[in-house]
């Protein structure tokens, strides 16, 4: 049986930093799976590395698997993107303010992240599905490769003049143009 609990350490997360040589701190976040009968809740240290505010790995689902999150503690920015081709190109980015309180489907075959710019811990609960055999650490039916290769989403989220702010990632080869949407979350109605 797989242990439920899993840290994402800094050394994994350099992967998909916008600043891989940039110190952190040793766990970004932390994951406690919950099985079929439980949420799985996920706790993100506030802060940043080398500017950009601490974040999910990021991954797409490897079918047409639905996934809710709810913001339980803190605030952040969710990044959803939606790829048109190869991995590198993308049709649609979309990057939503959320907030405790928020409930937030993720689109189907969506990329997404979640970032924490608060100064708190960031605290969610999600229906993403586990069991005894898939691992904590990278779960099966997610695919964590696309964001390994292009090292993070389309965009990064960093501090600029104080607030938060997207940085176009140059390892993609198309993306839209992108801004923080400050209305509510997609599922928020």
């Amino acid at each position: 049986m797989s242990e439920p609990y899993a840290a994402r350490t800094h050394d994994k997360m350099r992967e998909v930093l916008m600043d891989p040589d940039a110190p952190g701190p040793a766990v970004h976040y932390h994951m406690v799976r919950g099985g079929p009968l439980k949420s799985n809740i996920t706790i993100w240290e506030p802060g940043q590395v080398g500017g950009e505010y601490i974040k999910a790995y990021g991954h797409y689902h490897v079918d047409d698997l639905p996934e809710t999150y709810r913001i339980l503690q803190g605030e952040g920015i969710l990044l959803t993107q939606l790829r048109s081709g190869s991995d590198g190109e993308i049709s649609e980015f979309k990057a939503f303010k959320v907030k405790a309180g928020d409930v937030v489907d993720i689109p189907l075959r969506s990329g997404h992240t979640l970032v924490n710019t608060g100064k708190t811990w960031l605290v969610t609960s999600d229906d993403s599905p586990w069991s005894p055999e898939d691992s904590a650490s990278m779960p099966q039916h997610a695919d964590y490769e696309p964001m390994k290769k292009l090292r993070g989403m389309a965009y990064y989220v960093v501090e600029k003049d104080g607030a938060p702010a997207l940085v176009r990632n140059p390892n993609y080869s198309s993306a839209p143009t992108a801004a923080i949407e400050v209305a509510e979350s997609p599922s928020n109605g």
